[in-house]
């Protein structure tokens, strides 16, 4: 039979439901000496903490610990190798006591000057695209024997303990990675619940069981193997083949939707559906002289129609997004679609008319072929066909496998492109301030200084995260009066999975990271 199950995310992407066809499993033999396989299609770009803000994460929080993490159903930061807190009232000095004992896999110590090294590094190498941006309010470390580690601030952040609990934190052995550059034998050395014990960049990785290991992750399988597919439909095809036993990320709408049918190729399957924080966005880059007008901009967001792109491309696994912070996250909005309401190419052409514009505006659309699942490439065809069909655009498409689209629009070349968004905490903050300044995550600079200057240095004063609505409500505001960035759509998380597959519930932190050690096989069905 066909099994779904539903893990509902509410106001911060916590509350589980379970809704099941079957009974419940009894194991007749331990299922943390079972061994699961994992296909996706998300591979690691780089092994190297210092290096990584994308999807090398889903890897790094299974073998790397941070000082403190999201277990299970948090969605504030708790406990993972420290003890941490403010330790004044100014959210200026945070303050981690490292549990006693810790050791990475090769039987370093992790002590405080280990903590303080990895973090230091991050700040030292300062790799373009890499997660130094997120140290922005880091003053200095401190160390006070062995266990302690104090962080102090340049300015108030009550933000912080959320970015010391992301994956691009990890605490690595200075013995393992040098303090100016970065690692690049294929190998890497942490304290977290597994070990790689081999990796085939875009094929395998092999994960057993970190018998050093002291955390909060309760591993409930034997280990793990991770195969990296470049077409989802190959993965899709293994599962049903049973040569793996789940999937996670590049699922397709249309291999979704199939999944859910009642048909006997999903014998034996389950499907988990997550309603995540994760977002598509266009990026537009005012560097271009076309895309610096304005009313270019603004004539784009009046014609695009979100509701028809998700239900021809996505079948209702993703929704219509009308802000940068997405539905179960305090602050979100429908801004744009208060600002410019359904979808018309009659607006759109008065834009354009009263700024001069006459001729159709040519602009070329790039987007990454394999970071984000094949629907893509069905994605900004629908894209383009709106925007041509209007009469007032002539979009060219062009589509690069992700390194090389990340190199190119990093250095500026892309005048408009795709981008998505997996939350690095459940925060508003982290839906904001990473896209704004000169330097930020897309590499194309947007200067705000009422928002860089007031607003998010207001809300980071104040360690209750309810109470910062009004200042992202007029952030976003102004994002759409600037339309630098044209959210368009919120999707979901699926995991995919053969029915003797338990875990999968659980298995999905705030930030949307895989926690493969809530995975394991259950004996009897």
């Amino acid at each position: 039979m066909f099994n779904r199950t539903s893990l509902q995310a509410a106001a911060a992407l916590a509350s589980i439901s379970l809704v099941s066809g079957c009974g419940v499993f009894s194991d007749s033999e331990s299922a943390g000496d079972q061994r699961i396989v994992i296909g996706t299609t998300s591979s690691p770009t780089t092994l190297d903490p210092a290096a990584a803000w994308d999807n090398s994460w889903e890897l790094f929080r299974n073998v790397f610990q941070t000082l403190v993490s999201f277990p299970t159903g948090s969605t504030t930061p708790q406990s993972d190798a420290a003890d941490c807190k403010f330790t004044d009232t100014s959210s200026r000095v945070f303050e981690c006591k490292l549990l006693d004992g810790l050791k990475f896999s090769n039987g370093h110590n992790l002590d405080a000057e280990a903590v303080r090294y990895s973090i230091e590094r991050i700040r030292t190498i300062n790799h373009k695209g890499g997660p130094n941006g997120m140290l922005g309010s880091l003053d200095k470390i401190e160390t006070v024997g062995d266990r302690t580690i104090v962080f102090r601030l340049n300015k108030p952040d009550a933000t912080f303990p959320f970015v010391l609990a992301t994956p691009a934190m990890s605490l690595v052995d200075p013995a393992e990675y040098p303090a100016d550059k970065l690692r690049t034998d294929g190998k890497l050395v942490g304290s977290g619940p597994y070990v790689l014990d081999a990796y085939e960049e875009r094929k395998t990785a092999e994960l057993t069981k970190n018998q050093s290991y002291k955390g909060f992750a309760a591993r409930k399988n034997g280990g793990v193997t991770i195969k990296y597919y470049d077409r989802s439909d190959d993965m899709v095809a293994a599962l049903r083949k049973d040569e793996i036993d789940a999937t996670y990320r590049g699922l397709t709408a249309e291999e979704v939707v199939g999944l859910q049918d009642d048909k006997p190729e999903n014998k034996g399957l389950q499907l988990v559906e997550s309603t995540g924080a994760d977002i598509r966005y266009l990026v537009f880059n005012t560097q271009d002289p076309t895309v610096a007008k304005l009313a270019v901009r603004k004539a784009i967001a009046q014609i695009v129609d979100r509701d028809e792109l998700v239900n021809k491309v996505y079948q209702g696994t993703a929704e219509p997004l009308y802000s940068m912070v997405p539905k179960g996250i305090g602050a979100h909005t429908t801004k744009f679609f208060d600002r410019f309401g359904t979808p018309s190419n009659k607006k759109a052409k008065k834009i354009l008319r009263d700024a001069g514009i006459t001729e159709p505006v040519e602009l070329t659309f790039w987007y990454t072929t394999d970071r984000y699942g094949s629907s893509t490439g069905a994605e900004f065809a629908e894209l383009k066909r709106q925007l041509d069909s209007s009469g007032l655009f002539t979009v060219t498409l062009n589509g690069k496998p992700w390194k090389e689209f990340q190199a190119g629009y990093q250095k500026g070349e892309y005048p408009v492109f795709g981008r998505g968004w997996f939350p690095d905490f459940p925060d508003p903050d982290n839906f904001v301030a990473p896209f704004i300044g000169e330097e930020n995550v897309l590499g194309t600079p947007y200067v705000s200084p009422k928002i860089t200057g007031e607003l998010l240095p207001k809300s980071r004063r104040e360690s209750d995260r309810g109470t910062v609505t009004d200042e992202f409500v007029e952030a976003q505001e102004i994002m759409v009066q600037d339309v630098r960035l044209l959210p368009l759509w919120q999707g979901k998380l699926y995991i995919a999975a053969g029915e003797d597959i338990g875990g999968g519930e659980r298995a999905l932190d705030p930030q949307t990271v895989m926690q493969l050690w809530e995975l394991h096989r259950r004996a009897s069905w």
